[in-house]
């Protein structure tokens, strides 16, 4: 740190991201919660094919991915009486983006925040950039969210509520009849509900802006659409509000978005059923290891995401973390005193995961003798 930084930021902690081992290192990551599966070939091309216009100045309004997305959401819409259009779009450099900008928005030293005690790492580190004070709700003792905390404090007067749905790290969910509820004692407050790994067999609440104006629903091109390095996220809201999100983002860096993640965001939403194939896989493996890891004695949370947050009660999840490690296989442990035994372990590949199967068998055997 530099004699220089300001005091504004001096006593500021930054998020960690997940480790990226270097090019070349030979491990099985699932570390970090990208998907297994590359792009669809189209994707490719497409961003290839960006690529030949990269002296121009991308949109900086995205209005072919805000129209192709506005289309392909009213699906899962359904008859709800919400009709996604073009101005209930918003698009960003990943959803971690649209969560700067809507704690920017929507939070200040008089607008708490309030989110789970266990939950993204994110929202803290938005908090203590934009110096609002938050408050972290502890999760119930099953780590399921009780929508009447946050009630009680939204009775207080106006927060910014944020909900990852499914939850991260737990991979657990509150279901679209328990975000109403949350919606319904929030009302004078804007909830944001994160819906990253929502398409990987979660209930999405897109269907409740049709009662809450006050709803903004994110969400991240980088799991279920296999773009992670592309960096895109888009969120869906009443055009108040996406307006407030727009007003951040042209104040700070209205091209956000280059031409080839663009391009192929918009080819990605086209290959649609390419990508919820892939979804269905993820789960169906997601499925087969939760049991084997409870054959092993784990105990694991159920997730609705593309990863699993399982503990073994006699073996340490540093222990564990370090033994995966030591045979290649890295994943994802939180130093948080509440979880700090569980390990986060990303859904690979069916060759990956019986890897990890193997090696766990072989330290907690060892472990236990």
């Amino acid at each position: 740190m530099s004699g220089y930084l300001t005091n504004r930021y001096r006593d500021l902690t930054a998020y960690v991201p997940g480790e990226q081992p270097p090019a070349g290192m030979k491990v099985i990551k699932l570390n970090t919660n990208e998907s297994p599966y590359p792009p669809a070939p189209k994707v490719l091309k497409a961003a290839e094919e960006a690529a030949g216009k990269l002296n121009l100045y991308p949109d900086p309004d995205q209005n072919a991915l805000r129209r192709a997305l506005a289309e392909s959401l009213k699906e899962e819409a359904g008859d709800s009486g919400f009709v996604p259009k073009p101005e209930n779009i918003f698009i960003s450099n990943g959803s971690d983006d649209i969560l700067n900008f809507a704690f920017g928005a929507f939070s200040d030293s008089d607008v708490p925040a309030v989110f789970p005690d266990v939950t993204y790492g994110f929202y803290t580190v938005f908090g203590d950039l934009y110096g609002t004070p938050y408050k972290e709700i502890p999760l119930k003792d099953d780590w399921t969210v009780d929508t009447k905390d946050y009630a009680a404090e939204c009775a207080e007067g106006r927060r910014l509520v944020v909900i990852a749905e499914p939850n991260a790290p737990t991979g657990i969910t509150l279901g679209k009849e328990g975000i109403r509820r949350l919606l319904e004692g929030c009302r004078n407050s804007v909830v944001v509900v994160d819906e990253a790994y929502v398409d990987f067999g979660a209930e999405t609440s897109l269907g409740l802006l049709a009662e809450f104006d006050n709803l903004v629903i994110c969400r991240t091109f980088s799991k279920s659409y296999s773009l992670a390095g592309a960096r895109l996220g888009f969120a869906v809201a009443h055009e108040s509000l996406i307006k407030d999100l727009e007003l951040i983002k042209y104040s700070t860096n209205p091209y956000s978005v280059n031409r080839m993640t663009e391009a192929a965001g918009l080819a990605a939403v086209e290959e649609k059923d390419y990508y919820m194939a892939n979804c269905a896989k993820i789960a169906a493996t997601r499925g087969r290891v939760t049991e084997e890891l409870r054959a092993l004695g784990m105990e694991v949370l159920p997730s609705k995401a593309n990863f699993v947050f399982a503990r073994h009660p006699e073996v340490s999840g540093e222990a564990l973390a370090q033994g995966l490690r030591e045979k290649g296989i890295i994943v994802r442990r939180f130093s948080k005193e509440r979880i700090r035994n569980y390990l986060r372990i990303t859904i690979g590949t069916d060759e990956q995961m019986d890897a990890l199967v193997k090696a766990l068998n072989e330290l907690l055997t060892g472990e236990r003798r």
